[in-house]
């Protein structure tokens, strides 16, 4: 039977990105997204490891902005977890980056294996739209070096 696959959307933000994009980087930013895959009953989403919660456990914590529908899959539960385990080892605290391996990137990568494509483009590229601009380039290093703290505190 198949399974609907949707993609949970939330502004880590809060709206700040959409009222402070534009004058910080000189380009419209609506939203910083996190992304949630909602499938077999449950959320997943990358946060200092492969998580998995119900949905309304999360929402708990933030509210989402937008549901899309991706498509439905054929992919067994059982064949879905043992993706999970094989890809376990690239999804963990000290691999996490904001820009390159992030909640959004793992949304893509398990869609990809649920439906044989990715998650919206807007999402995935925001990262680089945001770099790709004077100010974005200009924080980069001290993004950098807050990520690298919380990945490794003891450094």
């Amino acid at each position: 039977m198949p399974e609907k696959v949707v993609l949970a959307v939330y502004d880590l933000s809060n709206g700040m990105a959409r009222a402070m994009s534009m004058p910080l980087l000189g380009k419209q930013i609506d939203l910083i997204p996190h992304t949630g895959l909602l499938a077999f009953g449950l959320e997943f989403f990358f946060g200092g490891g492969i998580q998995r919660m119900p949905h309304e456990n999360f929402k708990r914590q933030l509210q989402p902005m937008q549901y899309i529908t991706l498509g439905e899959t054929e992919i067994p539960p059982d064949l879905f977890d043992d993706f999970l385990r094989e890809i376990s080892p690239r999804y963990t605290q000290h691999t996490y980056d904001l820009f390159s391996h992030n909640c959004n990137n793992f949304c893509d990568e398990v869609a990809r294996f649920l439906l044989g494509k990715g998650i919206p483009e807007w999402i995935t590229s925001l990262p680089q739209e945001v770099l790709s601009t004077p100010m974005g380039a200009a924080l980069r290093p001290m993004l950098d070096g807050m990520q690298a703290s919380i990945s490794d505190p003891g450094a």
